[in-house]
């Protein structure tokens, strides 16, 4: 079929043609966010799971829908390699400038971004990342103590006295947190347990992979108290044959249904996965319907793409020790295993590998489901590593 009209859309964050299975989440959030805006109590959101389910594609929707029906968002991605306040700052003063235009809430976001200038120039000393500055003069003795939790806690009590003088919510969406350093997501934690007790309208919906449930329980006890963590999987049969069927259907294509079959096997119902076989099948086939026979033919292509992009790039980020230590994992199969199962596997004690596990955990390679389990973080990388590394 013609690739100038492949509908399929298999890439980092890029809107599926036909986002399915997600209503319910989207529907909890705009009801979180309503919530707040009357003046009542709402947790804030966490959204979990492997890579590869669609998180960031849902994140974006949510933050879509929001500033449709005019919350004032800001859209923060937390690297590896930054400060939690290097990447608040820029995303947050935008959203500051946005409330600052509204008659009612003008003098109160001139203040918070006065705050922000206190809170940037007081944290460069600490957080030696931060190059963005606001150029107006401090708001003296507001966020400019440089004690993090403190000045956070300041900074957005008086964003959320401005955006409740809008009558709206500040939200920020936090992608990837799990990136977030524990001190400065328990700042993050603590200053939203402030606004919240002062019923103060601002929340958090943010993206990350399994391990955050634990991470922000760590950074501070109460957390689980104040954030719904909604677990985001593969799609539901259903929805997973929606989510090929309908773009085809759209442009006079359509799967036999022991093609759709054959997909939902390989792929196990991940939309990432999904994307890449319905493109990869678009291009193979004849048409205009897709048999298993193009399929069995588009598989290659799909695992092709696979491995250079989606796998190679994290795989890469390995050293040669911590890539034993994966391909030990692969052999026993997709998991959760066992510790010491893994290490029995490479013939080690479970001591002399414990740290090669804590910095793939670091990474965002495998988490811990419980404890002493251990499972990749990516779906069907098992298999990916018996192709790239036949001998264990």
């Amino acid at each position: 079929m013609d690739r100038r009209t492949n509908p399929y859309a298999p890439g980092a964050g890029t809107p599926p043609p036909e986002l399915v299975g997600r209503d319910a989440l989207i529907e909890d959030a705009e009801i979180a966010l309503d919530r707040l805006r009357g003046g009542l109590a709402a947790k804030s959101l966490l959204m979990v799971g492997l890579r590869g389910v669609g998180k960031t594609v849902l994140l974006n929707r949510i933050l879509h829908d929001a500033e449709k029906r005019e919350f004032e968002c800001a859209l923060i991605e937390a690297p590896e390699d930054r400060s939690l306040p290097a990447a608040l700052a820029g995303p947050l003063n935008s959203a500051l400038i946005r409330l600052s235009r509204s008659a009612h809430a003008r003098e109160l976001a001139r203040k918070a971004r006065r705050s922000l200038a206190g809170f940037v120039r007081a944290m460069k000393v600490s957080y030696e990342d931060i190059t963005f500055s606001v150029d107006l003069e401090a708001e003296e003795g507001v966020a400019d103590s440089g004690d993090l939790d403190t000045d956070l806690a300041a900074l957005l009590q008086v964003a959320g006295e401005a955006a409740r003088a809008r009558k709206t919510v500040l939200v920020l969406f936090i992608d990837e947190i799990q990136y977030v350093k524990e001190q400065q997501l328990g700042a993050l934690i603590s200053a939203l347990h402030r606004v919240a007790q002062r019923q103060l309208p601002v929340a958090l919906i943010g993206s990350g992979l399994p391990q955050l449930v634990g991470h922000v329980g760590v950074a501070k006890s109460y957390a689980e108290r104040m954030f719904a963590f909604p677990e985001i999987g593969p799609l539901p049969r259903d929805a997973a044959r929606q989510a090929l069927e309908a773009p085809a259907n759209r442009l006079g294509a359509a799967y036999s249904s022991d093609a759709l079959e054959e997909i939902l096997r390989i792929t196990d119902g991940y939309p990432y996965f999904l994307q890449e076989w319905g493109s990869a099948c678009w291009t193979v086939a004849d048409g205009p319907t897709v048999t298993r026979s193009d399929v069995e033919s588009a598989s290659p292509v799909a695992i092709g793409e696979l491995d250079n992009t989606f796998f190679r790039v994290r795989f890469e980020r390995t050293t040669p020790f911590e890539r034993r230590y994966l391909r030990a994992m692969g052999e026993l199969g997709p998991g959760p295993h066992r510790s010491g199962e893994i290490a029995n596997a490479m013939g080690r004690l479970v001591q002399r590998v414990a740290p090669t596990r804590s910095n793939l955990i670091k990474k965002g390679m495998i988490y811990s489901p419980a404890h002493g389990d251990t499972a990749f973080t990516v779906p069907l990388f098992d298999q990916y590593l018996k192709r790239t590394m036949p001998e264990p």
